[in-house]
């Protein structure tokens, strides 16, 4: 019964982020909208992290699972992705090296302030 109130609690979120979705004005992204939810409950307190601890602890585990829909529907672009493969392998290239020196950045950072305290 824990493992399905758990799956209720994510999924109820993610619901809540596809209804706030549709109401905004703009387009911005449910999923994204679904996290800044859990943050917020998570961050007030409404919801603790036991519970969803076992759940997203399963879902993280098992996150290259669901990329492989997306990995394979690659496939069905080859065409385009071989007549532009040296722009994509450029921002490839530069969106790594970005990515590597902001976490860099990010653990020095949490380090520093964590040797304040």
């Amino acid at each position: 019964m824990k493992i399905i109130k758990q799956f209720g609690i994510i999924f109820a979120i993610c619901w809540l982020g596809a209804v706030v979705e549709h109401l905004l004005p703009f387009a911005f992204p449910a999923s994204v909208i679904a996290m800044l939810l859990l943050l917020i409950c998570l961050l007030t307190g409404l919801l603790k992290v036991e519970h969803i601890r076992e759940k997203s602890d399963f879902l993280l585990g098992n996150m290259a699972f669901f990329f492989i829909p997306a990995g394979v529907n690659v496939i069905n672009y080859l065409d385009i992705l071989k007549t532009s493969w040296l722009p994509l392998l450029v921002i490839c290239t530069i969106t790594t090296v970005i990515t590597f020196a902001v976490t860099a950045f990010s653990i020095r950072l949490t380090m520093r302030l964590l040797k304040r305290k």
